[in-house]
Order: structure tokens, then sequence, then C-alpha cells
């Protein structure tokens, strides 16, 4: 039921009244013909020579929810070479209607749409691309370097993960996918328009990509602002999902070895491992106590 909005902004509260009308009408999701619902409330908006209130906000509207696919079409191009240009738009205008934009940054928008998908190709590639934004935002802390690490008990040391390394186990080789992707369109991610009269499109690419099968423990992270994939060894990769997630260096490697072949020279591998992600500059101080 719509509740009549005051003529006049005569206290605060007024004002919050007109502001929760207005982002209401906004917000609401579109028709399929990418126009608002005739039932919209609009007697706050008035008409001019031209147009009735509810065409001028109807302007907005479009505007907002054709600046939120903006942003979806932007961060995730390769779920939309793979899903194709009508299945990519259906999805984001289900998507919007379940997770609107609740952030002050549009950098979250997409921020559930992994777990939105449930086909595992597309979850996969969404998956990646999310963590490419977390890679590329997040913060880089000041690393430890080996020399750090000289005395200390393994049994009690805490190691965190760069804020902008993220680790991810999936099925399919979408690190492969987005590289081809890349090279047979570099312009594919496009720009963000600031203002938008129509929904967004982008030209089709050429011949899709192959996305193979294939379990990947997949590193994305970010090097003199550049984004970079890292394939991992199982046992590497879970003693970093084990030292992010709390355990001690000694609890971590345990974690990481078990069931694994005893007549691998174990140790020297991980001197190997340590001196690889240190020089990467993965490794930084933990705030948990030792």
């Amino acid at each position: 039921m719509n509740t009549p909005t005051p003529s006049r902004l005569r206290t605060n509260a007024d004002l919050r009244q007109l502001q929760r009308t207005m982002a209401a009408a906004l917000m609401q999701p579109l028709t399929h013909r990418n126009g608002m619902h005739a039932s919209t409330q609009v007697d706050f908006i008035t008409p001019n020579d031209r147009m009735s209130g509810f065409e001028r906000l109807e302007i907005y509207a479009r505007q907002y929810w054709f600046r939120l696919l903006d942003c979806l079409y932007d961060d995730y191009p390769a779920l939309r070479v793979l899903l194709g240009e009508r299945r990519f738009h259906k999805l984001c205008r289900e998507y919007l209607a379940q997770h609107p934009s609740t952030s002050w940054t549009l950098r979250n928008l997409g921020s559930a749409l992994p777990a939105f998908i449930t086909d595992d190709k597309a979850r996969d590639v969404a998956c990646v691309e999310w963590a490419q934004t977390l890679a590329f935002d997040e913060a880089l802390k000041k690393p430890l370097h080996m020399d750090d690490l000289l005395g200390a008990d393994p049994s009690s040391l805490h190691l965190g993960i760069q804020p902008c390394v993220v680790l991810l186990q999936i099925g399919h080789a979408v690190d492969h996918f987005i590289t081809a992707m890349k090279k047979s369109d570099a312009d594919v991610r496009g720009s963000a328009s600031q203002a938008m009269s129509s929904a967004p499109a982008r030209e089709n690419i050429g011949k899709v990509p192959r996305l193979k099968k294939e379990r990947v423990h997949l590193v994305v992270h970010r090097h003199d602002n550049q984004l970079y994939f890292k394939r991992l060894a199982p046992e590497s990769f879970a003693m970093l999902a084990a030292l992010r997630d709390g355990l001690t260096l000694a609890d971590a490697t345990e974690l990481a070895l078990a069931g694994t072949n005893p007549e691998t020279d174990w140790p020297a591998q991980i001197r190997d491992w340590f001196a690889e992600f240190s020089q990467l500059g993965w490794f930084v101080k933990s705030h948990r106590k030792s």
C-alpha cells in the first residue's frame, strides 16, 4: 500500500519518508520491457510540459538499473562469454531482483553471484572472476620474508596470508579459459558507462574457448598492480589454506601432508614452497597470539 508523500518537507521525518518512497520506486526491478511498473507511486514527482511524473521518474529508474547491469557486465565478462548474451542478461536480472545493491560501493554488487548460480561450470567461472575483484581491491600488507621466520617454533607460529591472495578449489580449468578468452578478445571487459539510456550490450566475441573439466587448486593474486593465476599442488594449497584459517605452521603442515607419499622429500619441498611464497610476498604477520 502506497504511503502518501508530504506535499512540503517540514521535518526530518518528512524528508526520510520522501527518500524511502523515492528509493522504493527506483529500486524495484524493471518490467521485461525495461519499463517501470504502472503501479509505482509517483505522486512526489511533478510533470512538466513534455513528460508526466511517471515518465520523468522512469528515466531515473532505468538509469539506476542499467548502471547495475553494466557493472555486472564489466565484472563478469568470462561468465557472459560462457553463458551467451541472453542467458547472462537473464541471470543478471534475476540476481539483482533477489540481491539488490546494499553497499556504498558497487564493487560488492556481484559478491553473491557465485553462490546464486546453480550450474557447476558457470559457478566456477563466477568464483574466479569474483576472486579477481578481491585480489585487485583488497589490501597489500607488509610481507614477511624468510629471515623473519628464522628461529620460530613451528608448533606455535601463526602466519597470515595477504588479503589480496585468494585461494580457490574449482572443478574446471577456468584460468585457462579466461586466458584464452582474453587472447581472443583483449577488450572484452569494456568500460563502464557513467550514464546509460538503454540496457548494456557487448559485441559477441568469435569462437568461445573450451572450458575443460579439471580439478584445480588455484591462487588468484596481485603483484605490481597486475592480476595473476597460479596453480598449486594440492599439498601446498592445503598448507596455505590451513595457515589462512589460523592453524599453526606445524599443524598446517601435518594436515597438508596427511596421506601423502612418505618417500617424497617433504622437508625440501616445504622449504621450496616457503621460499617461493615468501618471494611473492604472500605471508604476513598474523594477529593471532602464538
